[in-house]
């Protein structure tokens, strides 16, 4: 097994109550040290369909999480003796989009997908836990719709960069 996997149950347990969720941790040699990367993002409770964005992690919260991983890493004999870096964080805007609370994390966002061969770039406005629907912008040759797609048939998907985001409070 390695350092990631067997660290991964640890830190699982130290997060659990936090309301916090583990993304990833990969560890990675960087001369006589480890570098320990932990992606964290919080954890959405409610309603299986989310239709309104969530807000994304402070940084107290992450903060709050480095301690509670580092507390349960240096408990833990899962790290050894050699000594390690650790860095926690949230996933990226460049992370893929793999499971059902990604995109409901995502609510809001502008998503590049992969559905069956074809590529569709829209807004998410609602993600369950079996699909997610988005509201796609017109083109010369397609008026603005909505589409439906269901995780089964998602090949990759991706948060898109928007450094414009259009104004959803326009108060006249």
């Amino acid at each position: 097994m390695t350092t990631a996997d067997g660290i991964r149950p640890t830190l699982h347990e130290a997060l659990d109550a936090s309301g916090l969720v583990l993304e990833d941790v990969v560890v990675t040699p960087a001369g006589r040290r480890r570098v320990v990367k932990v992606l964290v993002d919080r954890a959405l409770d409610g309603p299986d369909t989310v239709t309104e964005p969530s807000p994304p992690l402070t940084l107290d919260e992450v903060a709050d999480a480095t301690r509670l991983v580092s507390d349960a890493l240096d408990a833990s004999a899962e790290m050894g003796e050699q000594p390690y870096t650790l860095e926690v964080s949230s996933p990226g805007v460049g992370r893929p989009l793999t499971e059902p609370r990604h995109f409901r994390r995502n609510v809001g966002r502008l998503v590049s997908a992969r559905h069956e061969g074809q590529d569709v770039t829209g807004r998410v406005t609602s993600a369950s836990g079996t699909e997610v629907t988005l509201a796609v912008a017109a083109t010369r040759s397609t008026p603005a719709r909505t589409v439906t797609l269901p995780y089964a048939g998602l090949e990759r998907a991706a948060v898109q960069v928007e450094f414009a985001r259009p104004d959803e409070s326009k108060d006249s």
